[in-house]
């Protein structure tokens, strides 16, 4: 006779019942917490009427999709390929094991809260607010993630002897030398027929205070504001002579202004950010907990297919053994690069959308310091630097604050040539190659690290990329799919204007709902 535990009375009840059914007895015994919806959906409870949705993918969209299906009484199950749930939101702490294709990884980081590595998403904007309402809702606790952050350095090979310059030296000398360019032609008359005199007077006191312009020559000299020569900032007596200005014909040579300087102003960019205490993987670890039972690990999808009254989903199980399950709709998730090559029942036209969507080779690298050198050296709390090398980017951890160790992120890719040669590369090349580059901005760098792990999404069998690449014809096929091809709804955030941000992958699972909802609601 079965015994009855836990398990087998909440499978019982959803065998029985539904799945909603199974969570609110989990939230009885206090297996969970009680509910909490998000503002942005509330499909009505009890809408479902029986029908079945089945989720292809437990990544951040297919977790939404099944946490709002139970809660609004609908039968769905979760068909996910990986061993985990999450998708590309991977978190990296020590024991862990990091498999991409053949490479295998053994994540060598010391056992900290601080001591993890998000090698998929990493920040959260704060006007993302379907992805926070989740937080929100489920109590994931955040704290400020520090995107820009002018002690942090700037690096040009070709440019300033192939020195790093601090952040506040170049935004400092840019903003200066634009001020001086524009209050001149202000004092000279060029804009005479724009302003008034009364205007003109105005915008040169102004553009003296941005560009901290010498008010008898309307020139740019140099401003304290990049600090002080020979230290950071003014000191015990204050005063003493700020940086010399950097050459601006240098700086108009370098590739800082072409998008770095104002990476902080793009939408998407712009403070404050955030991101969970412990790692982004906070996130379908709440989901996880909520409705972990309407998942299947381990489930390879090998055939879609319609059928009279909704879809047949082959599958190859965690045992290796084929099995279907039917549904009256699939919410498809799996990313475009994975999908194209599963057969199906699509249209012509959608087949066509899913093969035009190119992903982008992006690869980063984390790397475990024996002590926080940036902070101790240098004053970096968090931030990025940057670099024309290929790594692209340098991360410096946004918690942790004076502990012995910290991660920081080596190596953050996303231009395709650059991708590519290091997708191609071995783990233990990488990080040799990394190493090297990280030299160049902060000497000494390589001594300083431990150890190190990469992730190169292209790699990644069940990713084979790491978010849809932002062109024309995507724009295209993303409007295709944006729309279900019979009782196919496809979501992610390759389908939507925000690719690669969780926020995206949450809006397209409240948009397949919103559709799957209104069909029944008609049929």
């Amino acid at each position: 006779m079965q015994r009855m535990t836990r398990r087998f009375l909440l499978r019982a009840i959803g065998t029985a019942a539904g799945s909603a059914a199974a969570y609110r007895t989990m939230e009885a015994l206090g297996m969970v917490a009680a509910s909490a919806k998000t503002p942005e959906l509330n499909l009505p409870v009890g809408s479902g009427g029986g029908k079945r949705v089945v989720v292809l993918g437990a990544g951040i969209t297919g977790l939404v999709a099944a946490w709002e299906l139970a809660q609004a009484g609908w039968d769905c199950v979760v068909l996910e390929a990986a061993g985990r749930v999450g998708g590309r939101n991977l978190t990296a702490r020590g024991g862990d094991i990091l498999h991409e294709g053949p490479l295998r990884q053994e994540v060598c980081f010391d056992h900290g809260n601080h001591l993890y590595a998000n090698l998929g998403p990493a920040r959260i904007p704060h006007h993302h607010r379907a992805l926070l309402g989740y937080c929100k809702a489920f109590g994931i606790k955040l704290e400020v993630f520090t995107n820009d952050n002018r002690a942090a350095v700037f690096h040009d090979s070709q440019g300033f002897a192939g020195k790093p310059v601090t952040a506040r030296r170049v935004m400092t000398d840019v903003r200066g030398y634009i001020s001086e360019l524009l209050a001149k032609a202000v004092d000279r008359g060029a804009l005479d027929r724009e302003l008034t005199a009364e205007d003109k007077e105005r915008i040169l006191v102004m553009l003296q205070e941005f560009g901290d312009l010498k008010a008898e020559n309307l020139a740019y000299e140099g401003s304290s504001r990049a600090g002080y020569r020979g230290r950071d900032n003014a000191g015990f007596t204050g005063g003493g002579d700020p940086e010399a200005p950097l050459d601006f014909r240098e700086l108009l040579t370098s590739d800082f202004w072409e998008y770095k300087l104002h990476f902080s102003q793009f939408l998407n960019q712009n403070p404050t950010l955030f991101q969970p205490i412990g790692g982004m993987d906070a996130i379908p670890r709440a989901f996880e907990q909520r409705i972990g039972h309407l998942v299947r690990l381990d489930c390879h999808v090998q055939q879609l297919r319609r059928t009279n009254t909704g879809v047949r989903i082959v599958f190859r199980n965690a045992q290796g053994i084929m099995e279907a399950v039917e549904g009256d709709f699939a919410i498809c998730t799996i990313p475009a690069p994975v999908l194209k090559d599963i057969p199906n029942d699509f249209s012509s036209t959608t087949r066509q959308a899913i093969q035009s969507l190119e992903f982008v080779e992006s690869v980063k690298i984390a790397f475990q310091a024996r002590r926080r050198f940036w902070e101790e050296d240098q004053a970096i709390y968090g931030g990025i630097s940057w670099t024309d090398q290929d790594i692209t980017q340098i991360w410096y951890p946004a918690n942790g604050y004076h502990q012995e160790k910290g991660i920081v992120l080596g190596a953050y890719i996303w231009d395709r040539e650059p991708g590519l040669r290091y997708s191609a590369m071995t783990g233990t090349e990488r990080l040799k190659q990394a190493l090297a580059e990280g030299e160049r901005l902060h000497p000494g760098y390589t001594a300083e690290m431990e150890c190190g792990v990469s992730r190169a999404w292209l790699n990644v069998p069940l990713q084979k990329g790491a978010w849809a690449r932002e062109t024309e014809p995507v724009e295209e096929a993303t409007a295709v799919l944006r729309e279900p091809d019979g009782p196919f709804y496809f979501a992610g955030s390759q389908i939507t204007a925000l690719p690669g941000w969780q926020e995206g992958a949450v809006l397209s699972a409240h948009r397949a709902l919103h559709g799957i909802h209104d069909h029944s609601v008609v049929h």
